[in-house]
């Protein structure tokens, strides 16, 4: 992944500071969606490891069938519906946000490539539709016959 260089201004040792305190896993719309998956029977496991790439992790794993699932930050991936960049260091968030998009198509890359199917939802998604979404790829991979019912 070759990314640009960054801009000149960078956001300052303030802002980084409290940039490297915000959550990376666990946020409301994370655990939203692993709540209705477990309501749904589904089980699955957090922060697996990317094959290929240790540092990166998927946020939901169905091991299993190769599922990964990311709920993505409308702010930090680049939500078309909701992305507002302060006006501050335009540039620098700019390149902050495409290069975030290009780690992600990077990450899928690696998962395709080990096999994985990726679903990305954004957090501005209601837990039940993403969930719906999710149950559907994963009900696609699942390789149990359907459950007939015994004669009586």
């Amino acid at each position: 992944m070759s990314s640009p260089e960054p801009p000149r201004s960078s956001p300052g040792p303030a802002l980084s500071a409290k940039m490297s305190t915000l959550a990376r896993r666990d946020t409301k719309p994370e655990l939203l969606l692993r709540r209705e998956l477990h309501r749904r029977g589904l089980r699955y496991r957090v922060q697996v490891k990317v094959p290929g790439n240790d540092r990166r992790s998927i946020d939901v794993a169905f091991t299993r069938v190769r599922l990964a699932v990311y709920v993505d930050g409308c702010f930090w991936h680049g939500c078309p519906e909701h992305v507002h960049l302060p006006k501050t260091n335009r540039d620098w968030w700019d390149w902050k946000i495409v290069r975030n998009q290009e780690r992600d198509r990077d990450t899928d890359r690696l998962l395709r490539d080990a096999g994985w199917q990726v679903v990305r939802v954004w957090e501005h998604e209601a837990a039940q539709s993403a969930a719906d979404l999710v149950e559907s790829a994963w009900r696609g991979l699942v390789d149990e016959p359907p459950r007939c019912r015994p004669r009586q």
